[in-house]
Formats: C-alpha cells, sequence, structure tokens
C-alpha cells in the first residue's frame, strides 16, 4: 500500500463515519482488523481519521469562510470528506507539504466525483493554504 492508497482509504472512512453517524469508532476498528496493513500506513490512517473527525468543527468553520458562495450544507458528503481531510493534513502534518495534500484531495474528487467538483476543491484548499500562510 502506497501512502495515497492509505489516504484514499482514510477518506473512505471519513465518507463511511459521515453516513453512519453512530458507528464511527466501530467503522475504524473494523476495517483496521479486516484489512492487513502495514504498520506505518495504519498508524497513518488511525491518526488522520480520528484527528479529522476529533477537528471537525475547526475544520468545517475553516472550509466554509473559504468557500465563498457555498453553504457547508451545499456542498456533498463526498467533497466534505476530501475536504476536512485535505485540510486536516494541511493544519495538522507539518510532514505533508501542502501541495500534496492539496493535489491528492484533487484527484481524489476526480475519481469519485467530477472534474467540475475538483476545480471547487481545488479553489477551497488554495484560499485555506493561503489563510495558514497568513496566518502562521
Amino acid at each position: 500500500m502506497t501512502r495515497r492508497q492509505a489516504r484514499e482509504e482514510a477518506f473512505k472512512l471519513l465518507y463511511q463515519m459521515d453516513i453512519h453517524k453512530d458507528e464511527k469508532d466501530e467503522v475504524l476498528e473494523s476495517f483496521l482488523a479486516e484489512n492487513e496493513i502495514e504498520p506505518h500506513h495504519a498508524e497513518y490512517i488511525k491518526e488522520v481519521v480520528k484527528g479529522t473527525t476529533h477537528h471537525k468543527e475547526q475544520l468545517d468553520k475553516l472550509i466554509e469562510e473559504n468557500a465563498v458562495g457555498w453553504k457547508i450544507n451545499r456542498i456533498s458528503k463526498v467533497n466534505m470528506a476530501i475536504l476536512r481531510l485535505a485540510a486536516y493534513e494541511m493544519i495538522h502534518r507539518k510532514d505533508i507539504p501542502d501541495s500534496v495534500s492539496i493535489n491528492e484531495a484533487v484527484e481524489l474528487t476526480k475519481n469519485y466525483d467530477s472534474n467540475e467538483s475538483a476545480s471547487f476543491v481545488n479553489g477551497v484548499l488554495g484560499s485555506i493554504q493561503k489563510k495558514l500562510q497568513i496566518d502562521n
């Protein structure tokens, strides 16, 4: 498994957790138990999924502030899972360059939604990146 594949699995878990709100911990634990994943990739998945869910309110606020003209409830669950994951990485994972988080988010969006949505995700994350650079 590559880091890209680990990120994709984390995205799928976040999406699934958003759908099945009552079973968040069970979703992650059963995924890790049922799949043979190298320890460093399992640790990455566990950390970003738990971190993203823990900081969901902060991430949603940041996304909404940077999704000009969009209310958060109008953004699809697929795009929200991708945006939350990328924004979490940009804020909390200093070992991952922002450009990598953004590019991977755009690719995930192209694979699971559309090119138009990928442009939207790219724009929101680009705006978040600029805000984070100003704040730091």
